[in-house]
């Protein structure tokens, strides 16, 4: 972590109050990395394990949304659109963040969520005096524990300017791209990506197999030639062990891969290879697999492949 960028993320939240919702796989090491930097940290988490792991880290933790009561910058991590709409526009029992969180303050939602879920919550904190920034992140949970995630992010660029220090002690990268949804179509971008990643590669796979190759020689060579990437580096000891422990399953998959295809149609972009891919995952989930890595679609491809020879 860069000793100046957490001195200047100090000195930006001094005499602020920091606020984070969700403390799940990606959420929970983000605060652990602000409060390592000396950065207090007042979180709303239902999950009483995860609650007393961040009170032991330092955190004030609890079940409901009071830890964020006047806050000046709060983060959000959460799981789906229902989540988000839930904890901005609360419910007939509890208010949610427009109602709890004073004018001029900033709500950052790191989540992956359809434009469309996050241009209601828009309008939501835009008539409570809320600026709301868009910053879903790429990356692994592994990249979130050492603070190299990178950042998307549109919104309201007042808000951005006052989150970006501390954004910067979570990440190696921060992309600013614009003033509305372009961050959540951003991140729909690069998963469209990363999950055909996988489907390619077990087809190719197999293919290979068939010829002979042996996974690690197929990926070793892949990593060396003109299409290799970070993530087939980053996944090619799982793929040549069958260690299918997951760090994104294919259940996650098949969400992001329904908000990619909704978002589509909702543009009017033909997305038919993207459409495959999802009944690809979905089909892969159905042969039990869906909460195993979602490179597992290697070892579901093999398995089609064994039986068809």
């Amino acid at each position: 972590m860069d000793s100046k960028f957490a001195a200047d993320a100090r000195a930006g939240a001094a005499g602020k109050k920091i606020g984070w919702i969700g403390a799940g796989k990606m959420g929970a090491p983000m605060i652990r990395n602000l409060l390592a930097a000396g950065i207090p940290v007042s979180v709303s988490e239902p999950n009483p394990a995860a609650q007393t792991a961040l009170a032991a880290a330092g955190a004030t933790a609890a079940g409901d949304l009071s830890p964020i009561d006047g806050a000046s910058i709060v983060f959000a991590t959460l799981p789906n659109d229902e989540a988000l709409r839930m904890v901005v526009a609360g419910t007939q029992s509890a208010k949610g963040v427009a109602e709890r969180l004073a004018p001029g303050s900033v709500l950052v939602e790191m989540s992956t969520v359809s434009p469309e879920c996050s241009a209601e919550v828009a309008k939501i904190l835009d008539k409570a005096g809320i600026f709301y920034v868009r910053a879903p992140v790429s990356g692994s949970t592994t990249m979130a524990e050492k603070a190299s995630l990178t950042i998307l992010a549109s919104g309201a660029s007042q808000g951005w300017d006052a989150a970006l220090p501390l954004l910067g002690l979570l990440s190696a990268r921060q992309f600013w791209l614009g003033a509305g949804e372009e961050a959540r179509y951003m991140k729909l971008v690069l998963n469209t990506l990363v999950g055909a990643s996988s489907a390619i590669l077990a087809e190719a796979v197999a293919l290979g197999a068939s010829g002979g190759l042996s996974r690690a020689a197929m990926m070793e060579v892949i990593c060396e030639s003109a299409v290799a990437s970070p993530l087939f580096k980053y996944k090619t000891d799982l793929v040549v062990s069958e260690d299918y422990t997951p760090a994104f399953t294919i259940q996650q998959m098949i969400k992001d891969f329904t908000l990619i295809s909704d978002a589509g149609r909702s543009n009017g972009v033909p997305l038919m290879t993207a459409g495959l891919i999802l009944e690809l995952y979905r089909t892969a989930a159905n042969a039990g697999l869906q909460n195993e890595d979602f490179f597992a679609l290697v070892k579901w491809h093999s398995g089609i492949s064994a039986q068809q020879g």
